[in-house]
């Protein structure tokens, strides 16, 4: 096909403008006549470009240049829509989204955003944002434009720094035994499972949540964690799957906290059948704001590390199962934790394997319980009679 002010060619057309530069046009596989998105300085550069043009009509590479003229935010928010995503992950992605990503990229379509912007982006969010934070959106902009490459919107994804979405946490704290204990005692009779559930367990706090009569074990001795309830920053609960097909596990529990156990389900618990593990003081599901001040006043009082946040209890759990002669399996089992090339390689922990687990962090807490309470003359906390608190 040819442009008749331009010179034949076996595929598109090259013409000189006024200007002095070249013009060059190509056929699609639609048969519509399309420009170069620039001019260039010779008829050879021109030349050029139209043959990689046909390459890519040959190979079946082609994309069709118009089909990238999609507006970002209405593509982005339409790839949240279609994924079937649990109700925490859907909410950290539209606020990722609607804070870091929509107000640079949102009245963008998806063909005008190339990899100097994207670095110039992540560049400038690195001097206002926390790291981690720069990391996520990092990653969900990648997974969103992977997709427009699949859709054939866009060539090639322009999130091309290498380790820009990779998290480099700091190493969290560890607390003792005694910590732990202290804790326990400043959260108050009402939370103190929680404490040790979460310590011991190692329960996550969405876990904990969704915990109810049935799934309390006292032989042998644990939890069923069946599902979980994460609290949306909105206050709403939120009924749900465990974080991973690792999480539905039973954990088996020391044998020190049998007595806890007993007096919560007496004390502290819904009376249904049914009914929840842990509920505030009037009796309704407990709130993440009002237990994380009642945590904030705790962590202060016991002198635990500013930022030792409640989750950070897992790691002592973690600790222990290692010190007790765990393998890196049976800490996974008790965790709740699942790795695809982990699974290939570690062996198989069963019930009978996590009460020895368990019985170890029960020989090891006792022995430092006894320790503490040789240098202090008291007794220790999860042994003795408490007073129902009023």
């Amino acid at each position: 096909m040819a442009n008749n002010k331009g010179k034949r060619r076996t595929f598109g057309a090259v013409r000189k403008l006024p200007s002095g530069r070249f013009q060059a046009r190509y056929p699609g596989p639609d048969g519509i006549m399309r420009p170069a998105p620039e001019t260039f300085g010779s008829a050879a550069a021109a030349d050029d470009w139209l043959a990689e043009k046909q390459t890519e009509i040959r190979h079946g590479q082609w994309i069709d240049p118009d089909a990238g003229a999609v507006n970002f935010a209405e593509y982005a928010k339409k790839w949240i829509d279609e994924r079937e995503l649990a109700a925490t992950t859907e909410e950290l992605y539209r606020r990722l989204l609607r804070l870091h990503l929509l107000p640079t990229f949102g009245g963008m379509d998806l063909d005008e955003i190339h990899p100097p912007l994207v670095r110039t982006w992540r560049a400038e969010r690195k001097k206002t944002t926390g790291a981690t934070t720069v990391a996520k959106s990092y990653r969900l902009l990648k997974a969103i434009m992977e997709t427009a490459v699949d859709d054939e919107l866009i060539r090639r994804n322009p999130c091309r720094i290498k380790g820009a979405g990779k998290e480099s946490a700091s190493e969290r704290p560890v607390a003792t035994v005694a910590q732990v204990d202290e804790v326990a005692e400043a959260m108050g009779r009402r939370w103190r499972l929680m404490v040790y559930l979460a310590a011991y367990g190692p329960a996550r706090p969405e876990e904990q949540a969704a915990l109810r009569r049935p799934d309390v074990s006292l032989e042998p001795l644990g939890v069923w964690v069946r599902s979980a309830e994460p609290e949306l920053t909105t206050g709403r609960r939120v009924q749900g799957d465990t974080k991973s097909d690792a999480g539905k596990r039973f954990i088996t529990l020391p044998a020190f906290m049998e007595k806890d156990v007993r007096r919560h389900l007496a004390w502290y618990a819904e009376k249904d059948p049914q009914g929840l593990l842990f509920v505030g003081e009037k009796g309704k599901p407990f709130r993440r704001s009002t237990f994380g001040r009642k945590w904030r006043k705790a962590r202060v009082r016991v002198g635990l590390p500013e930022g030792f946040r409640f989750y950070d209890l897992r790691h002592t759990g973690h600790t222990l199962s290692t010190q007790s002669g765990a393998t890196l399996k049976d800490t996974m089992v008790r965790a709740g934790q699942s790795s695809e090339k982990a699974a290939l390689i570690y062996q198989h922990s069963n019930l009978v394997r996590q009460q020895e687990v368990a019985g170890g962090i029960d020989a090891r807490v006792r022995d430092e319980r006894q320790k503490a309470a040789g240098q202090s003359g008291s007794e220790e906390p999860s042994g003795t009679d408490l007073a129902r608190d009023a």
